[in-house]
């Protein structure tokens, strides 16, 4: 057999799940109309991803005073387009980034 066709087979695995724990699991695949084999498959993906996940975020760069920086200056810079109605800035906002309130609170960080 290919390579290819071996490894978009479907294996076997024996599951042993508590009494209770497989009670519980067919309850809710009969609510979302799945098979049970198909609920489990989707909790364990499920499981995989938020895991995935917490590894990336634990892999990731810390951010940076520099790139807080850079991102926020960015923000500050005027778009070429009017906002669309509704997302305009209230009457009389000003910014408080720039002033010694700011500085001093984003020192604290």
């Amino acid at each position: 057999m290919p390579s290819s066709q071996r490894k978009n087979a479907v294996s076997k695995f024996p599951l042993r799940l508590m009494p209770s724990v497989r009670r519980v699991a067919e309850e809710f695949s009969q609510i979302e109309g799945v098979s049970l084999n198909q609920f489990i498959n989707l909790a364990v993906a499920e499981k995989l991803v938020h895991l995935q996940h917490d590894a990336w975020l634990a892999a990731r760069p810390r951010p940076t005073a520099a790139g807080i920086s850079k991102g926020l200056t960015a923000l500050d810079r005027l778009a070429q387009n009017a906002p669309d109605p509704g997302d305009e800035l209230p009457e009389g906002y000003e910014s408080i980034r720039g002033t010694d309130e700011y500085k001093q609170s984003s020192r604290r960080k």
